[in-house]
């Protein structure tokens, strides 16, 4: 089993649309082998801003794959959260008027009915 994961292992990413998979190299399947050492899901926040970085160049470079043809036997770990892109500068969005009104509306009703 440990040598499957060695040669064919997958790393899991929990991701908020379902999980997808991604087959490293070699010494990277290696590294995530020394990760996933006491545990076979990890939360990302318990992960090194270090190790988060490496995951997420490791994500992009790969990309995901499909979950056909993996056995429990190369899965090497979960990730049980991608951890978050950096897209540089982006701008910030107030919420439209018609929320606003809403909300207040709400809470306006709230307080008569109290």
């Amino acid at each position: 089993m440990w040598l499957e994961k060695v040669s064919q292992g997958v790393l899991c990413v929990l991701t908020p649309t379902g999980p997808r998979y991604v087959r490293p190299s070699l010494a990277e399947r290696l590294y995530l082998l020394w990760i996933f050492r006491n545990f076979s899901t990890l939360p990302v926040k318990v992960l090194s801003r270090r190790q988060q970085r490496w995951i997420n160049r490791l994500c992009a470079k790969y990309g995901f794959l499909s979950s056909l043809g993996f056995s429990e036997a190369m899965l090497i770990g979960t990730l049980e959260q991608r951890p978050p892109v950096e897209l540089g500068n982006l701008r910030l969005r107030r919420p439209s008027q018609g929320v606003s009104d809403a909300m207040t509306r709400f809470a306006a009703d709230l307080q008569q009915r109290s």
